[in-house]
């Protein structure tokens, strides 16, 4: 890819009348060069079994190549025809809650045989008559999969097959989980239990691991698929997407991107990818605060530590994200300044009837243009004008947030908290870094740490013995390291350590605690910063405390309380050639930015302090090796910044500001700074 990919999912299928002519027009006037088609049309292509009709895809591809314009074609195997539902009662996935029914996507077993044999016919029919097709740029298989629960008879002789494998005998899976406790101790393999009904955590999830794993199946075996026929510059991708943070009436679709998926293990999913591909929604008019796009795209930058494409993100959608003039610009620049090379709307028309009637695209219901409309004109203009400034951006962070889909898993048994789950504590330490200006990679425990000066923990309840040791030795050998509670309590298998906790960390650190307990009217006293003004509020502990007792480890901060005063609240230490902070309670952003920045001090990264929210930066370097900036306006106040150090050309306006220089940003504005000198 040569230029940024700027465009929108289309669907001819589902217009009123013919308008493709029309419609592409409108894209080519608004600066976009892609469409995304077919993933959501099996019914379309193959209306009857083994009778198939690419007519609809063609006459669009037709129009793409007389435009130049590129496609993507997505493989539709993830909403089913209602014929391949009745030719095999299994194929509709047995979950906790029975048997699914027909009409929703997503509803049938990933595992069924029936069902991989006509995805695959439709894969390979469909790749077969596509893949030459000048315009298309790529593939995205299937569409933000997920293992949707399956856990009918067949994927229990898998998960079955999966145990033995792993523990080999009933004695050393007995042993591993714990499972004497009510006699639920197997002895012979064929007595496992059907582990919907367990009361065992560990084994539950372990099941949960397994159904991740179906899915990186699943989409590793699309992928293998894809690959027979994709040409050389052709990818392969995937809409990776995330835990859905719901806030409007039971079964409606209102709600954002928020954390870290449960059902897909995105680390292991991307290996089979080309490119990592996402959807990220999120707040918007005055909730809008950038946070959900640099989550989602830190994330998933840092999958194949490479750039991405956002293919899909809101352009109108629900009455409570209809942007306000000049905010779909600071969202698309947003998902670059991240490491995007594209940026895809969901979609392009707003469709006239069934589910999703009122998630709006970029054209209402009148299909004509407005002002969302002319926003992505705007867009347009300015990314063929800088495009080629700006693609391919390389992000380097110092700071790595490490993420786990185990201890998600665990934290759902185990709550810390009915308020506090696990993407709670991960976005209250990711957020508060992002409103520093203190960029970092999202990554897993395989990763890598010692590329990063400093490493954040957020909830690391369930960790092997290994990764822990692998914490420890970062530190050893220089790392800084800030760990929220709730981490090294238990192993791999949700056995909770029997030695003092925090296992091994606590021990390296220089402190301990045996007794937790649910805050009530305690306020945190700070031992360092005495002169850091903290109100009340600020100052509050919430939720979740543990009695840290100290052996060598400083008190950073202790609890403000008649009884608990004599425990610490946060720790730190020297950990070999590094250091160590663990903060055992939770609190405000307000302390705990102040102890990333002791941390990041420490560490020895450097970062402007008097920049903070809603005023953000993100940087990068450009292919020709220029540091890029990107100064984003979160606010519906106008604001202004200093130019940093050296010489610097506004890539928008070609306008250029030195050392120190004031420049004004307006309400949701935006900046992009190109280093000349210095």
């Amino acid at each position: 890819m040569d230029k940024i990919i700027f465009g929108a999912a289309y669907y001819r299928e589902y217009m009123p009348y013919e308008r493709l002519d029309q419609d592409l027009k409108l894209m080519k006037q608004a600066g976009m060069n892609t469409i995304r088609i077919a993933e959501s049309t099996w019914s379309t292509m193959e209306p009857t079994d083994g009778n198939f009709d690419f007519s609809m895809v063609d006459i669009v591809l037709d129009k793409a190549e007389e435009m130049n314009m590129n496609v993507i074609i997505g493989t539709p195997t993830y909403a089913i025809p209602s014929w391949l539902a009745n030719k095999d009662s299994t194929i509709l996935a047995e979950t906790p809650d029975g048997m699914e029914r027909y009409g929703r996507r997503q509803n049938m077993d990933i595992t069924n045989e029936t069902y991989l044999f006509h995805a695959e016919r439709i894969i390979r029919k469909l790749a077969a008559h596509v893949s030459g097709r000048s315009c298309v740029i790529g593939y995205q298989i299937d569409n933000e999969t997920k293992h949707y629960q399956t856990s009918g008879k067949r994927v229990q002789q898998m998960f079955l097959s999966y145990l033995k494998d792993k523990f080999e005998t009933p004695e050393r899976f007995n042993q591993a989980y714990g499972m004497s406790y009510w006699s639920n101790a197997i002895h012979a393999w064929e007595d496992l239990p059907d582990v919907r009904g367990t009361i065992n955590a560990g084994f539950a999830c372990e099941f949960s691991t397994f159904q991740r794993k179906l899915v990186t199946d699943f989409l590793s075996w699309q992928s293998k698929i894809m690959s027979e026929y994709k040409r050389e510059d052709q990818f392969i991708t995937h809409n990776l997407d995330f835990e859905w943070k719901k806030f409007g009436p039971i079964n409606t679709q209102e709600g954002y991107s928020y954390g870290v998926q449960p059902d897909v293990n995105h680390k292991q999913v991307s290996k089979s990818l080309t490119i990592a591909g996402t959807d990220i929604y999120h707040m918007s008019q005055d909730k809008l605060t950038g946070a959900e796009i640099a989550f989602g795209g830190d994330l998933i930058r840092s999958l194949k530590k490479s750039n991405y494409l956002v293919l899909e993100t809101q352009a109108q959608a629900f009455k409570y994200w209809t942007p306000y003039e000049g905010q779909l610009r600071i969202q698309a620049f947003s998902h670059l300044a991240s490491g995007a090379d594209g940026v895809m709307y969901w979609n392009w028309h707003s469709i006239h009837n069934s589910f999703e009637t009122y998630w709006k695209g970029v054209l209402s219901h009148d299909l004509q243009p407005n002002q969302t409309y002319r926003d992505v004109k705007e867009i347009g203009s300015e990314l063929e004008k800088i495009g080629e400034q700006i693609i391919h951006i390389n992000k380097e962070a110092k700071v790595g947030l490490l993420v786990s889909n185990e201890a998600l898993s665990a934290l759902k048994w185990f709550p810390v908290d009915e308020k506090l789950t696990y993407n709670d504590i991960v976005r209250w330490m990711y957020d508060t870094l992002y409103e520093m200006n203190l960029e970092c990679d999202i990554i897993f425990s395989e990763d890598d740490f010692s590329e990063y000066q400093m490493l954040v923990i957020p909830a690391l309840y369930t960790a092997p013995e290994s990764l822990l040791n692998r914490l420890k030795q970062y530190m050893e050998q220089g790392g800084c390291l800030v760990s929220s509670f709730k981490t090294g309590f238990c192993n791999e298998n949700l056995s909770v350590y029997h030695t003092e906790q925090p296992h091994i960390l606590g021990e390296s650190i220089g402190f301990t605690y045996d007794q937790f307990s649910m805050p009530d009217q305690v306020q945190l006293s700070l031992h360092e910063n005495n002169n850091l003004y903290l109100s009340e509020e600020e100052r509050n502990v919430t939720y979740w405390m543990e009695l840290l007792r100290i052996k060598e480890a400083q008190t950073i901060a202790s609890y403000q309380h008649r009884y608990w005063g004599k425990y610490s609240a946060i720790v730190a230490n020297e950990v070999g050639k590094g250091f160590g902070y663990y903060i055992g309670c939770h609190c405000s952003k307000k302390v705990l930015g102040t102890i990333f920045e002791m941390a990041a001090d420490r560490a020895g990264i450097l970062f402007d302090k008097s920049l903070k929210w809603p005023l953000i930066c993100r940087k990068g370097i450009n292919q020709t090796g220029q540091e890029i900036r990107y100064y984003f306006n979160y606010d519906s106040n106008k604001a202004g910044i200093n130019c940093p150090y050296g010489t610097w050309k506004d890539l928008l306006t070609e306008e250029t500001y030195q050392s120190g220089e004031a420049i004004a940003l307006k309400d949701w504005g935006i900046i992009i700074l190109c280093r000349l000198n210095g």
